[in-house]
């Protein structure tokens, strides 16, 4: 007896199409799409198969299974602050920040059970080892060579967990509040300080402003009385020259008229009538006049006797 597909019942029929369609959706559904900047861990049969990088690929049914969806950004981890003791017992707290990047998903994976937990601890640890070996005043100021340390340290420790740290940064550190008040009255002495220096040096620039004002004062006052002085003594100078010149122009004027003996007496005369007239107390009269003079007497006492 052969089996006819035209005698099927109708709810033998819908169960068919259940199935069928169920089917499909199974190989459909198989299909994966693993995006930008990350990776798919894949076992086959509880055993690691293949690590899918971008792209679409297809998952077979039962057999195969997506263990781990792995980031490949960098991802950062703000870890709580850790209580901390330092080479001279000083007890702070310290929180850090770690930016790591996953370099390898199948060490990720398969290497450490919580590689975040194990980050968190192993950072703790590293962190009181160094601290431990260096003062309060050494943390306080080489906080770059800290986070270089803890940064070599965490990075060769996490690369078999597929894990490469990339920087670590001190965000915080906190030392006791006895300290802390203690280094704040030191910061404030040292602002004041400070603005009492610049004040100091504002004064002194403003004094050397203001000698240097008087300064250039007394320079241009100096300046405009030896123009003063060149100007007046050019003035006389010239009022002497225009003088000379006259009286040389004077004498070319009798020398050129052809003045006689009378003429010169004449002017002899006057200039011993100017002389007279000065402040001059001694007057020192040459021969010529001398004997000019005695004559006149003679001529007055003559006409007297007439």
């Amino acid at each position: 007896m052969s089996f006819n597909p035209l005698f099927l019942s109708g709810g033998a029929i819908a169960a068919l199409t259940i199935v069928i369609v169920v089917i499909i959706i199974i190989v459909v559904s198989g299909f994966r799409i693993v995006p930008q900047a990350n990776a798919y861990v894949v076992q086959r049969l509880g055993q690691y198969y293949k690590t899918w990088e971008t792209g679409i690929h297809y998952l077979v049914p039962f057999f195969y299974k997506i263990v781990k969806k792995v980031s490949l950004k960098e991802q950062v981890l703000d870890f709580d602050p850790q209580p901390v003791i330092t080479k001279d017992n000083v007890t702070m707290q310290i929180d850090t920040v770690v930016f790591f990047v996953i370099t390898d998903p199948k060490a990720y994976t398969y290497g450490v059970e919580n590689p975040i937990f194990a980050i968190d601890k192993l950072t703790a640890t590293t962190l009181r080892n160094i601290i431990g070996e260096i003062d309060l005043d050494q943390t306080l100021t080489s906080r770059d060579l800290i986070n270089a340390r803890m940064r070599d340290i965490l990075d060769i420790a996490t690369d078999p967990w597929g894990i490469k740290v990339n920087r670590v940064e001190l965000k915080n550190i906190l030392p006791p509040k006895d300290i802390r008040d203690a280094m704040e009255k030191q910061m404030r002495a040292e602002r004041e300080r400070r603005e009492a220096i610049l004040r100091a040096e504002g004064d002194k620039s403003a004094r050397i402003l203001q000698a240097e004002g008087l300064r250039e004062s007394q320079i241009l006052e100096a300046e405009g009385k030896k123009q003063a002085a060149i100007l007046k003594a050019q003035g006389e100078a010239e009022a002497i020259l225009t003088i000379q010149q006259a009286n040389a122009k004077g004498i070319e004027m009798v020398k050129d008229a052809g003045a006689d003996t009378a003429v010169l007496t004449i002017k002899a005369y006057d200039a011993l009538a100017a002389m007279a007239d000065g402040q001059a107390t001694k007057i020192i009269i040459p021969s010529e006049l001398q004997g000019i003079a005695g004559l006149a007497a003679s001529m007055k006492e003559i006409l007297k006797d007439k």
